[in-house]
């Protein structure tokens, strides 16, 4: 009897390894997949980025802007800066997933085109010791896609595109905008709306869909907040842009003053619901 349940344990212990090893292999093939489908994006972008640069910083147009506007772009240019197709950014920080309370350490990567609305984000957040979320925003062309993997692996969230989903996504190309200015520059697709001496409606454009947001500026002329003209529908799986970031800590990146700081927020009646707090780690210019 004894040696009957010594091979069934023997039997078992094998299967339990055979198993698991499975599961980490299935896994590892899996990380390999999201790893690459993310890359994938990201060269797209950076191709992007390189077939529609940034316009030229013209003097001429910029005195037509409102004031608060120029004083902007007296601050953030402090020298000549070639046309850039587009950014690689790393940040890090603190995060809470939709639908939650808490916060996790992120880090977090994007790659930007610099003169067309075109975005690739993607994060990774542990969610419990040894299990984490890799999650990843896609816009271009006018359409995105949204997903959310556990441990690379299980999707617990995929959005594709939908009119509203592709407008939201249009706004986070703009909510970002800051971080890479020359977005923003006169004769590419934002224009600027004069509201008062502190702030400006920033209106983008792109394959008949707009988005805007008011841009608040503080007397040195940096950009310190941009915020939506309409709350956000807090009951959704996805943060999407949020409706609110607060910008700080500008520093020189070449020439251009680059914010480092930055909380962005969900925002409904009122009230702000922040849930990515950080900062920049690295940020890298990529010519035309």
């Amino acid at each position: 009897m004894m040696g009957i349940n010594m091979r069934t344990a023997k039997i078992l212990t094998l299967a339990t390894s055979a198993v698991l090893a499975t599961a980490i292999a299935f896994v590892g093939w899996s990380t390999w997949q999201t790893e690459a489908d993310i890359a994938a994006f990201q060269s797209r972008i950076a191709t992007i980025g390189t077939a529609t640069p940034a316009r030229a910083l013209d003097p001429n147009l910029i005195a037509e802007l409102p004031l608060p506007v120029q004083r902007y772009f007296a601050f953030v240019f402090t020298g000549p800066v070639q046309h850039f197709g587009s950014v690689h950014l790393v940040a890090e920080g603190q995060f809470r997933r939709p639908l939650t309370d808490g916060f996790n350490p992120t880090t977090a990567e994007q790659v930007v085109a610099i003169g067309t609305p075109a975005l690739m984000f993607s994060a990774t957040t542990p969610v419990l010791p040894g299990i984490w979320a890799r999650a990843y925003d896609f816009f271009a062309d006018g359409t995105m896609d949204m997903r959310a993997k556990v441990l690379s692996t299980l999707t617990v969230m995929a959005e594709r595109e939908t009119p509203e989903l592709n407008r939201i996504s249009l706004r986070r190309w703009l909510l970002e905008s800051a971080l890479y200015p020359q977005a923003l520059l006169p004769g590419g697709p934002v224009v600027w709306v004069p509201i008062n001496d502190t702030s400006a409606r920033a209106v983008v454009t792109d394959r008949g869909q707009t988005a805007s947001m008011i841009a608040h500026f503080d007397a040195m002329g940096r950009m310190t907040n941009m915020v939506a003209e309409e709350d956000g529908d807090l009951a959704t799986p996805y943060h999407g842009s949020g409706e609110h970031v607060a910008r700080s800590d500008y520093r020189a990146v070449g020439n251009q003053m680059i914010p480092h700081a930055f909380t962005i927020s969900r925002a409904a009646d009122g009230e702000l619901f922040p849930f990515w707090d950080g900062r920049i780690t690295a940020i890298r210019f990529e010519p035309e």
